[in-house]
């Protein structure tokens, strides 16, 4: 008889816990859980941060990390098609230039985030081109036959391109045209054996797989389950769809591919995904979070790390999602609810990490139009009212850790026409106790920094805002280098040396982003949402910013790496004006106004991976 010894020539061992960092195929007994474990490969679905816009039949092209997400139908402003470009750095998207040609949807596309090329596209049906060199786009020579909804071999270049199907603007509608691009300019080649549109598509221009589509023009009734091989002379018939499915996405290559979402027939969606092995399609367990049509795949050449965004459903969506196969399992970033505040309130300020954090000042009582001194530590869990400030005052900016904060500024008569404070008070951990004063008395302003290297940004300084910032050496103010930008409500990261301050009110909200070098500051890339009252936290090289208000209040979060924004995983409540603490990867937003005060505490937790340990018996 065979032992698990004979197979591999070694014994299973026995540890106490599990063992550090195991490697797949390995297995244990885990002596404390009395199980034997082991680590396997699987596939998952996991979510990551929302599209700037809900958006769907857009062309999404590039790498999992690395895509562009171009045009496609939007639901705000519209829905109407868009001419918007997006970039996903494998933690959220960024803007960039619009398309040269104009808004569109139903578009198809492939390439690079530095070299891409779109095509097709309506209304009105259109065979425009572009290319895509990473900075800017430019037109090119068209698509000999104009249509829409055709399948793109999404893993192919810019300068070899397949455009098949799709949906001409005259009888007959549907289309069996297969078009090659060669960077230059497209040639009709050997067409598809069925007109079909809204086929689904992956690998590149000499080893494509289309799957799908609607051969009818009703799309109420079933969607092929074909699908099609095309090895750049020829078509042959590959292996049939499980499932009918139109207006897919897909991923990987012609003999490892990967086929999700889609419809069949309108209006259900799937969130089933399939794979293809050059032969025959079979189920993959691994399921889309939100079932969607009209959507794209990026993972070129990879059928283990795909994405794909946006998309429908009875209305357009925002969602990203991200495909990976191995050993790992994959938890996305979000917030999630921490514990409440004792009191709510907004226009405070806050000091320290997740889990060790500080919260001060505010208006209080609730709705009083009156400023508050109370102060309250947070253990990760719950909220512990400590000693009050020496001053009350609300709109003031904080610094420091839970241990060694800093409160300076703010408006100790808020509505009542006294003028702001320069008041500064440390905390060490078990009082407040009184400092020398700012030398520019302000409210709204900004802190950064710690308790001995505190740094003081903009502000409102009556009769108007200022650009003064002011360093806090563990004694006295001095004068620092002042921001560019005039304005109040604004939030900061980072330290005395290197800091970061962004959004705020100047004559309407801001997106402006500086950095601070210790003498003077710098632009930096512009918030994707213009907004005051931010929650910020983090470096200035690694930044948070979440909820404020553009007028009503938001919940869109955004993460800056020292160059430009990005989007991340929005708050639960959209609010404004709270307390805030933490890094970029495990964040606190406390209180704040929905416009209402409130007390809740959410927590941030960025994306975390880990062994996909698995038990393999229970006793």
């Amino acid at each position: 008889m065979s032992t698990f010894k004979n197979i591999q020539g070694r014994n299973i061992r026995s540890y106490t816990t599990n063992p550090d960092n195991p490697l797949e195929g390995q297995m244990w007994y885990n002596q404390t859980e009395l199980k034997l474990k082991g680590v396997t490969a699987s596939g998952a679905w996991s979510s990551s941060s929302p599209l700037l816009i809900a958006t769907a039949t857009a062309s999404m092209f590039g790498t999992q990390n690395a895509a562009i997400y171009a045009a496609g139908q939007a639901l705000t402003p519209g829905p109407s098609p868009t001419a918007n470009t997006l970039e996903y750095n494998g933690s959220g998207w960024t803007s960039l230039p619009t398309l040269a040609s104009g808004a569109r949807k139903e578009l198809g596309g492939c390439g690079t985030t530095t070299a891409g090329l779109v095509f097709g596209g309506f209304p009105p049906t259109t065979g425009n081109t572009e290319e895509w060199n990473g900075s800017a786009w430019s037109e090119q020579n068209n698509l000999g036959t104009a249509r829409y909804k055709a399948g793109s071999a999404v893993g192919a270049s810019q300068t070899a391109a397949l455009a098949v199907g799709g949906t001409k603007g005259s009888s007959p509608y549907r289309s069996n045209n297969v078009e090659e691009y060669d960077g230059s300019s497209w040639t009709a080649v050997t067409v598809i054996p069925t007109t079909v549109r809204t086929l689904g598509g992956l690998g590149t221009q000499t080893a494509f797989l289309g799957f799908g589509g609607y051969t009818d023009a009703n799309t109420t009734q079933p969607a092929s389950t074909a699908s099609f091989e095309y090895d750049g002379t020829n078509w042959t018939a590959g292996g049939s769809l499980l499932v009918g499915t139109a207006s897919q996405g897909g991923a990987g290559t012609q003999t490892a591919g990967l086929a999700f979402g889609g419809r069949t027939p309108s209006p259900t969606r799937l969130n089933t995904t399939v794979d293809y092995d050059g032969t025959s399609w079979s189920a993959n367990p691994a399921t889309l979070g939100t079932g969607r049509s009209g959507i794209q795949g990026t993972g070129a050449g990879s059928n283990t790390a795909a994405s794909t965004a946006g998309g429908a459903t009875a209305t357009t969506l925002s969602t990203t999602e991200e495909y990976n196969f191995g050993t790992n399992t994959i938890t996305a970033a979000a917030w999630a609810a921490g514990g409440n505040m004792n009191v709510g309130r907004d226009l405070l300020a806050g000091a320290g990490t997740q889990t060790a954090a500080l919260g001060f000042g505010s208006e209080a009582p609730p709705g009083s139009g009156t400023a508050g001194n109370k102060s309250e530590s947070y253990d990760g869990t719950s909220w512990t009212e400590t000693p009050t400030l020496q001053t009350k005052r609300d709109s003031l900016a904080g610094a420091g850790t839970q241990t060694a904060a800093l409160a300076f500024g703010g408006d100790s008569d808020p509505g009542g026409g006294a003028a702001p404070t320069g008041a500064t008070e440390e905390w060490n951990g078990s009082s407040w106790s009184e400092q020398n004063d700012m030398s520019t008395a302000r409210r709204l302003h900004a802190g950064a920094g710690t308790q001995t290297a505190g740094l003081a940004i903009a502000g409102y300084a009556p009769p108007s805002n200022t650009t003064a910032v002011e360093e806090y050496d563990g004694s006295s103010w001095t004068t620092g280098g002042a921001v560019s930008v005039s304005r109040r409500s604004l939030s900061a990261a980072g330290t005395q040396t290197a800091g970061l301050a962004f959004g705020g009110f100047a004559t309407s909200n801001s997106s402006a982003t500086e950095e601070y070098g210790g003498e003077s500051w710098t632009t930096g890339g512009s918030l994707l949402t213009a907004r005051n009252g931010i929650y910020g936290m983090g470096l200035q090289t690694a930044a948070l910013a979440s909820g404020g208000s553009n007028p009503s209040r938001v919940s869109s979060t955004e993460g800056y790496d020292g160059t430009s924004w990005s989007t991340r995983p929005n708050m639960g409540t959209a609010r404004a004006y709270g307390g805030a603490a933490g890094t970029q990867t495990a964040g606190l937003a406390f209180a704040g106004s929905t416009p209402s005060l409130t007390a809740a505490t959410e927590e941030f937790t960025g994306e975390t991976t880990s062994l996909n340990i698995v038990d393999i018996t229970t006793s």
